[in-house]
């Protein structure tokens, strides 16, 4: 008990303390995580699908169809002002400063990094601070989890794949569990406090799919793209979040990372454009950087929000904020 109350005094601590471990056992000791079988399955990287997919399912038995216009709603202002606080800022380097960018940071790096969020960590933390409209944004936000986003900003619009099936894929578990949801009570009741519970595992094996070893690698450039992906694309998100949705913030921060996806962004718009082949390996590194700084920081400034200017599960004294949150939930 003594062990829990002090992981629940760290700020998101169900969440990143399990992440910090995951990627301290997958930087140094690899070959524990894949011994095979049940362990591997449950405490590797290999078991965040199911952990979340299952994190979705719990979700979706607590949203009710009437709460779908504020899931687009909010999904829809996060997806967008992401896609253009990143697009910006990385046009802006490649006009100005040309493909080599500047401080070592190429636009490549900057637009793959900034547009692509990672859904663990928004779910989790939404798990821990919002409410069911949140997670099930978790859906919607997929959209930029890939190199789309970043081909459309970098010019590349030939790309005409959609990526329909990896959406609809992330959708089902969602749907499923609000069907049955909607339909039968007594397995709303049952499921629903079970997507707390798997909080510790999400950010478990979402740590260990992390290398440390990749900060390192990224250098100076690559923890530089990190804070600008938090703190500028963060501030940009949180300002779209509470001017356009009238909400208190804290998902703008949620959202203010970079997927683990995004690492093989860069590759992948070389091949679509050989131009940014000379940026790859540099770039990749990076964004690597960034996955990494992003997964730990964004947890805390997250709960920091939360707790100073309200969210459905940290009532606070700011009054404007709470008749806000009340008035939607209306």
């Amino acid at each position: 008990m003594k062990i829990l109350k002090a992981v629940q005094k760290v700020p998101a601590g169900m969440m990143i303390i399990p992440l910090l471990i995951g990627a301290t056992l997958n930087t140094f000791l690899p070959h524990w995580l894949k011994i095979g079988s049940f362990t591997t399955a449950t405490f590797s990287n290999a078991g965040a699908a199911t952990a979340m997919g299952i994190q979705l399912f719990c979700l979706g038995t607590t949203l009710q169809v009437g709460d779908m216009p504020k899931v687009f709603k909010r999904g829809g202002i996060l997806l967008i002002s992401k896609f253009i606080i990143g697009a910006g800022i990385g046009i802006f380097i490649g006009k100005f400063f040309g493909m080599e960018g500047v401080l070592g940071l190429t636009s490549l790096a900057i637009i793959s990094a900034i547009t692509n969020s990672n859904g663990s960590v928004y779910l989790a933390l939404s798990k821990s601070y919002g409410d069911s409209s949140d997670c099930a944004a978790t859906a919607l936000l997929a959209l930029n989890d890939g190199p789309l986003f970043t081909l459309i900003a970098l010019g590349a619009s030939g790309l005409a794949n959609v990526p329909i099936m990896a959406l609809v894929a992330t959708v089902i578990p969602i749907i499923v569990g609000m069907i049955l949801g909607n339909l039968y009570k007594e397995i709303r009741d049952f499921f629903s406090p079970m997507g707390d519970k798997l909080i510790p595992f999400v950010g478990l094996t979402l740590g260990a799919g992390i290398n440390l070893s990749n900060v390192v690698k990224g250098g100076g450039p690559g923890i530089l793209l990190g804070l600008i992906t938090l703190f500028v694309g963060g501030s940009f998100i949180v300002f779209c979040d509470r001017i356009i949705g009238k909400r208190p913030g804290y998902a703008g921060w949620a959202v203010a990372t970079t997927a683990g996806n995004a690492v093989a962004v860069p590759a992948a718009v070389a091949l679509i454009d050989p131009r940014y082949a000379q940026h790859v390996s540099v770039a990749t590194a990076q964004v690597a950087a960034s996955v990494v700084v992003t997964a730990i920081l964004a947890p805390l400034v997250t709960n920091y929000w939360a707790k100073k200017y309200g969210s459905p599960q940290f009532q606070n004294n700011n009054t404007d904020t709470n008749i806000l949150i009340k008035e939607e939930e209306a």
